[in-house]
């Protein structure tokens, strides 16, 4: 099972490829985590990053972001 069907089953994560696509055994992969409260948002990405750092520990590179529905909608 691929990478992104992985964190899409186990944390309900919309993923897709984004950098990266002609080259051989290298991706970049952007996940999304939607929700209402930031709390468990955050527990949800720690989960998804330890998740995907222990399925690949010397090759990962990870960084995180949050956007808020204020930060989208220019509220």
């Amino acid at each position: 099972m691929s990478l992104k069907s992985q964190l899409h089953r186990r944390f309900g994560a919309t993923v897709a490829e984004t950098d990266h696509h002609d080259l051989w055994q290298r991706s970049t992969l952007t996940a999304a985590l939607v929700g209402r409260d930031l709390g468990p948002l955050e527990r949800a990405s720690d989960d998804l990053e330890r998740y995907v750092i222990s399925q690949f520990p010397e090759t990962v590179r990870f960084r995180r972001g949050v956007t808020t529905a204020k930060d989208v909608l220019g509220e």
